[in-house]
């Protein structure tokens, strides 16, 4: 659920002013009523940017740890903001100086390459023929067309051939004009032997760097950290002051914020033990509340599937208990195989032994999706890629199982209760935001739409129903399409109303019909999930074939692990990309969800 919000203004005298954020600060309830923006504002910026390279550092630094087993941070540091900034610097002074010696040694490697072909001489030898009047000139054409002829004329000495390359030099008095159809490729600078020790140098250059930025990425990590806090600290500070407005010549600073209803009377007995001027004031239409949320243990797991979306507006329901578990159960039918839900809820338990507390609640919530795989998969007959159905030691039990031609039916079944269900908050919404009476019609189409889809899908289900429950589903029908009609836009003209009417029942018949249809991706994707684990099991048996039992169960096993590893990755993506896609397009659609909302962020050191 969405949190109560209340809002309120603070009055205070400037000399007070420092020691009041302070204050409110240390309360830590208030989210800050933003009213300019803080692009507008040149320090704002500034302490952004050196957030910015802060958090690369320490990104950097995080990669360079987790290659490392057992590394030891070293406990962080006090700096002040000069201190911490030095600091930045001499870390990407040595991260710019290892990437102009990596581009160094690439072109020394390529001078190497190169230097290869033409193999060892020494520079010092063609000084001392330039001296003595002659020209040492290198070529290179292809060798086709390199002519035998050049060696008379120019004294041309063939060096390599390579790749059909010929590659050969000229000696020649100085000033003799070379008529040669080749090119002069661009000689670098040393020879072999030289461009070899500045290699091993600069080699040894890569590593100290490499070693230094490593001991700062243990010994720093967790000072870069704190001095993050402190910038945020100051960036929240200085927010505050710029989003107060002055009053009375700048004698008086008015500020307005937002407080959870819950939170604001230990606020106000605070302030008022402090002397402070403060007042409730009624939250507008128009205003953006911030927004925070609260559900039980279960739906907190989902919360971040809501936020990938968007936070909902403060006069919105809040969408995560609603589609919390549509989302599980989808996940299970994508998954489509219940061995595999089962190892990834082992896999889960392991790893939330091993990860931080911040990631725990991930693995939480993919242990429920597990759970989810390992229901609908068993209760669908596959787990591994076996077909529980054809298992001797199951026949007695294989009538239980749901057949594919079941599953297609549940999956639209599923579509149809969760675009009602849909509905049914949207109209609900509109009562809350609008009124009892604008949510009228849109609470008619929902029975419009149950009534039309008992009368005429059970039978279809193969679920008989007397004339007279079909009369009453037609009569509940009917009433509904009547107000559905006639009162779709209270206080408007009845026959506005009417066209109105006849445009929704278009769209709502075209929607639902494409909406529904769409979950029958659903089954669709857990179909093919079972069906490759089914093609791997088989894949492993005929292989194998005709192999002694020892080599016969090693290939087995190397088969069985890299196949169902490689589909258990492709089920987990399909599995949480589709039901991403029908929660965020089908069900946000049909419950009318607007989202935008701001999240809640009190003022309060970091």
């Amino acid at each position: 659920m969405i949190v109560k919000m209340s809002k309120y203004a603070f009055m205070v005298y400037h000399k007070e002013y420092d020691t009041f954020l302070n204050t409110l600060r240390g309360l830590g309830v208030v989210h800050i009523k933003e009213t300019k923006s803080i692009t507008d504002d040149e320090h704002l910026q500034k302490l952004l940017a050196e957030r910015k390279r802060v958090n690369t550092l320490m990104r950097f630094f995080k990669n360079l740890n987790a290659a490392k087993k057992d590394v030891k941070l070293a406990p962080a540091r006090e700096l002040d903001k000069k201190e911490g900034l030095k600091l930045m610097e001499k870390i990407e002074e040595l991260q710019e100086k290892k990437l102009q010696l990596l581009a160094y040694r690439q072109s020394l490697e390529k001078d190497i390459d190169y230097m290869s072909i033409w193999g060892e001489f020494s520079y010092q030898n063609i000084n001392r023929l330039k001296r003595a009047g002659y020209d040492v000139t290198f070529f290179s054409c292809p060798t086709a067309k390199y002519e035998p002829v050049w060696g008379d004329l120019y004294n041309a000495f063939l060096i390599n051939n390579f790749q059909s390359v010929t590659y050969f030099l000229t000696v020649t008095k100085e000033g003799t004009l070379i008529d040669i159809d080749a090119d002069r490729p661009k000689m670098p600078a040393m020879g072999m032997a030289k461009l070899l020790i500045r290699h091993e140098q600069c080699l040894k250059e890569i590593e100290e760097v490499d070693n230094e930025l490593k001991r700062c990425a243990s010994d720093d990590y967790k000072t870069l950290d704190a001095f993050d806090k402190n910038l945020q600290n100051e960036f929240n500070l200085i927010n505050a002051l710029v989003q107060t407005d002055k009053q009375a010549a700048d004698k008086l600073m008015l500020l307005e914020g937002w407080v959870p209803a819950e939170d604001a009377p230990a606020m106000e007995k605070e302030l008022e033990k402090q002397g402070y001027f403060f007042q409730e004031l009624e939250i507008e239409d128009g205003d953006k509340v911030p927004i925070k949320l609260r559900n039980n243990k279960f739906n907190r797991l989902y919360e971040p599937i809501t936020r990938m979306f968007s936070l909902p507006n403060y006069g919105e329901l809040d969408p995560t208990p609603f589609f919390a578990p549509f989302f599980m159960l989808f996940f299970g039918l994508c998954f489509g195989d219940g061995g595999y839900g089962l190892l990834l809820i082992i896999a889960c338990a392991i790893a939330k032994r091993k990860v931080k507390a911040d990631y725990k609640p991930f693995l939480t919530l993919f242990q429920y999706l597990g759970l989810a795989a390992l229901i609908v998969g068993t209760c669908t007959g596959s787990f591994f890629g076996i077909e529980l159905a054809k298992v001797p030691a199951l026949s007695k039990v294989k009538d239980y199982f749901v057949n594919s031609d079941n599953l297609m039916t549940f999956s639209i079944i599923i579509g149809l209760v969760q675009i009602i269900f849909g509905k049914c908050v949207a109209a609900f919404k509109i009562k809350i935001q609008r009124g009892v009476k604008y949510s009228i019609a849109p609470f008619a189409w929902v029975f419009v739409i149950v009534s039309l889809v008992c009368a005429f899908g059970l039978p279809y289900l193969n679920v008989h129903l007397s004339d007279t429950v079909m009369t009453v589903f037609y009569v509940i029908g009917g009433a509904g399409l009547l107000v559905a009609y006639l009162y779709n836009s209270p206080g408007k003209n009845i026959f506005l109303n009417f066209g109105t009417g006849l445009w929704n029942t278009y769209n709502m018949a075209s929607g639902l019909l494409g909406d529904t249809l769409s979950y029958i991706r659903l089954f669709a994707i857990g179909l093919t999930g079972a069906i490759l684990g089914g093609v791997f099991n088989t894949l492993a048996i005929s292989m194998t074939d005709g192999l002694n039992i020892v080599l016969r169960i090693i290939l087995m096993l190397f088969i069985l692990l890299v196949g169902h590893t490689i589909n258990i990755g492709l089920c987990t993506i399909s599995s949480l990309v589709h039901p991403l896609r029908l929660i965020f397009v089908e069900y946000y659609k049909n419950a009318e969800f607007e989202g935008g909302g701001k999240a809640y962020t009190p003022f309060k050191k970091a």
